[in-house]
């Protein structure tokens, strides 16, 4: 069952790249492993969700699939500048939303308008590790992203507000810190993995179609026009990969991801939504954009295998918790269990094409707006397609 590691290497390329449909607004993983690649090694993908999420609002409206299908690029490079220093730049974009509740008559439009919502945000991570001996790698770095937002609430649902939220492109750094320790020859490795909150401070322009008169609010004597500019408190949460694999057999290896987010008690509070809610129900709490009470936990299971010198696959099942229920009506699932099939194909020792596709059964929802269930959604599901080159240099 003796490896090398160019076979090791192929085989941990098997991974499946499909993408992660979790908890919260989670999107890519925040995976590291191209940096934990042997070697000097570069590597560029794509991966592409087509979701669909149906349900019915609280007045039994059909809610047909309000999902948008959305793609997001990866890539990433590292360099072994010595024997015991690495270096690495990744990209992705950990998280983001994409939703259009369609015309029809529902909650969730006014009949010209359905809510639609567009969250998206990118991260740059530098990495440098040092390896003080085949088996340990110790490696940190700093965490570059950026988040914007365009969303519009329209129906019933947000009490006819016709509410608008721009978040204007921000940027703001965290950290990234973890271990690796590995045994080539029989292609085990395990990492553990922290990255940071990181805390953004973006300018947001806020408009609706009601206006708060004066008095109406206590804090606001003067009252509000229809539109407010203002610094808008965000955090994207922290969170812990662990990844693990060995093998088990000659030409086989078994794998394990495992990921926790601090999704419980994250909350986007605009003001002028929330003094809108407060006007609609005085005895209500502040309606929040959006907010989760749960922490995230999912898991990834599988084996890949060699078939011969130029092609490999993979098999896995994944699990995701959620971040709670009831959710919010920007993505009204908690979390899913899937199946995923990934295949490799290295026309040489030094390159890869790799594709993988993954099927999703999606947790049944409530959604809520406030203190208010206003829809429940269920028996959804969402396929997953990837595409990956791989290169070592």
């Amino acid at each position: 069952m003796k490896l090398n590691k160019i076979y090791s290497s192929i085989l941990l390329s098997t991974l499946p790249l499909t993408p992660a449909l979790a908890a919260g607004l989670d999107r890519s993983g925040q995976s590291i492993a191209a940096f934990l690649q042997p070697g000097n090694y570069a590597e560029a993908g794509i991966s592409i969700l087509d979701p669909t999420v149906k349900g019915k609002d609280l007045i039994k409206n059909n809610v047909s699939d309000m999902a948008e299908d959305y793609y997001f690029p990866s890539a990433a490079i590292k360099v072994q500048a010595t024997e015991q220093i690495s270096l690495g730049l990744l990209y992705d974009q950990p998280f983001g939303a994409d939703a259009m509740y369609s015309l029809e008559q529902s909650m969730f439009t006014n009949g010209i308008e359905g809510t639609k919502v567009e969250v998206e945000t990118h991260n740059l991570t530098a990495l440098i590790g040092y390896q003080p001996t085949e088996n340990w790698n110790f490696y940190a770095g700093p965490v570059w992203q950026t988040v914007e937002a365009d969303i519009n609430l329209r129906g019933q649902a947000y009490g006819n507000t016709g509410y608008n939220i721009e978040v204007k492109k921000e940027e703001a750094w965290g950290w990234l810190a973890g271990f690796a320790y590995q045994i080539p020859e029989i292609a085990l490795k395990t990492a553990v993995t922290y990255r940071s909150e990181i805390k953004h401070n973006a300018n947001s322009v806020e408009t609706s179609d009601i206006k708060i008169p004066a008095g109406y609010l206590p804090h606001l004597p003067n009252g509000i026009e229809e539109t407010r500019l203002e610094k808008l408190n965000a955090t994207t949460p922290q969170s812990v990969n662990i990844d693990f694999q060995t093998g088990i057999a000659a030409n086989t290896l078994v794998f394990a991801n495992i990921r926790w987010v601090h999704w419980d008690q994250f909350a986007v509070k605009p003001s002028l939504l929330g003094d809108l809610s407060i006007i609609q129900k005085p005895t209500a709490q502040r309606q929040n954009l959006i907010d989760y009470s749960d922490d995230q936990w999912s898991a990834t299971v599988g084996v890949g295998r060699k078939f011969n010198s130029h092609w490999s696959g993979s098999a896995s099942v994944g699990y995701d918790s959620g971040a709670g229920n009831p959710v919010t009506t920007l993505g009204p699932t908690e979390g899913y269990w899937s199946v995923g099939l990934g295949g490799q194909y290295s026309p040489a020792e030094n390159y890869f094409i790799q594709a993988g596709v993954k099927y999703f059964w999606l947790g049944d929802a409530t959604a809520r707006t406030g203190t208010t269930d206003v829809g429940e959604f269920e028996d959804n599901y969402a396929l997953g397609y990837g595409l990956k080159f791989g290169y070592r240099f």
